[in-house]
């Protein structure tokens, strides 16, 4: 099973983008998206490729749910 993971674009440097996810920022590609992104979009992140747009909303619920998950995980 594979997750993609709600991530905020930061920044756009040609067909790369610049994300923010739970505090950690990378980059991704662009390569596969068929709309434009663009700086404050919320897209979906999966191995290093952007594969869409999410909502707001949506996005900020499915991190605030990975946040909940991970202070549930004993270390």
């Amino acid at each position: 099973m594979c997750l993609a993971i709600p991530s905020k674009v930061i920044a756009i440097k040609g067909n790369m983008a610049v994300l923010e996810t739970m505090g950690v920022q990378r980059e991704a590609s662009l390569d596969l998206m068929h709309e434009e992104v663009h700086v404050g979009d919320f897209v979906l992140l999966h191995v290093g490729f952007v594969m869409g747009k999410i909502d707001k909303q949506d996005a900020l619920e499915s991190l605030k749910l990975y946040a909940q998950m991970i202070e549930g995980v004993d270390v």
